[in-house]
């Protein structure tokens, strides 16, 4: 089954515009993927600038000088700032990460804005299939590593590690950064990093027993039922047979 029938249908059709959804918009070039973003995963700009690859000034001159023209990524490199392969790299990666997010289930509406694009311009498109394939794959990652969902918008509240227990540097960072306040989200967005990977991280630690596992809400109980009500008797052959009722008593 599609995560997006309308995504698959836009790509059918080479679609150029923005896809709006609940958790995150998708931007179409002739029906490929070439930004995303959502609200859940960190940007672009902070993947590069917290992350220490580039300076903050050096990403809002390019927003400034670049932006109005839909060129940004293309000015980070023609400037020096970036090289072609960093800078494909990067944006893959917030590619995948907000497409994740923004393809997630929903309820409300989605929505299509004919020729709408993105200020930071085309870098490298993806089709809408390996998209939907990479969004499905982690979907399925994540559920395979702890299926537990409620860490992943839990604050991550560190435990203590068991005599002996171990975890590699990235891990150790990010329990570092947990203060039992912070969400993933929030952590990824601190410590630069793409927001699925984070989450990866933060349920790999939830089934080591480094982070606790909030209890799972409880599922919303089905609607009742209505039974058809009983049919009334009609008031004028209920008193009928009253009458009968009380003649044959006689």
């Amino acid at each position: 089954m599609s995560v997006s029938p309308m995504l698959v249908r836009l790509a059918a059709e080479k679609a150029t515009g923005a896809l709006l959804r609940d958790h995150g918009t998708l931007y179409l070039v002739d029906g490929r993927v070439v930004h995303a973003e959502s609200p859940a995963a960190p940007g672009v700009d902070v993947l590069l600038t917290t992350g220490g690859r580039l300076p903050r000034e050096g990403w809002d001159e390019a927003v400034d000088r670049a932006g109005a023209h839909r060129a940004v990524g293309r000015f980070l490199v023609d400037s020096g700032r970036l090289h072609d392969g960093e800078l494909e790299i990067c944006h893959l990666g917030a590619v995948f990460d907000a497409a994740f997010f923004a393809l997630s289930p929903t309820s409300g509406p989605t929505r299509f804005r004919y020729g709408v694009g993105h200020w930071f311009g085309t870098v490298r498109p993806v089709s809408a299939e390996a998209v939907e394939r990479e969004t499905v794959r982690r979907r399925e990652l994540l559920d395979a590593v702890w299926p537990y969902a409620s860490v992943d918008t839990a604050p991550v509240v560190p435990r203590p590690a068991a005599p002996g227990q171990t975890v590699g540097a990235r891990r150790r960072a990010l329990l570092a950064a947990a203060d039992g306040e912070r969400t993933p989200a929030e952590l990824a967005r601190l410590l630069g990093r793409p927001a699925f990977h984070t989450l990866l991280d933060v349920r790999r630690l939830a089934a080591a027993g480094l982070v606790e596992t909030p209890p799972e809400p409880d599922p919303v109980p089905p609607p009742p039922v209505l039974l058809p009500a009983p049919p009334v008797a009609d008031p004028d052959i209920a008193l009928l047979r009253r009458l009968r009722d009380a003649l044959e008593a006689l």
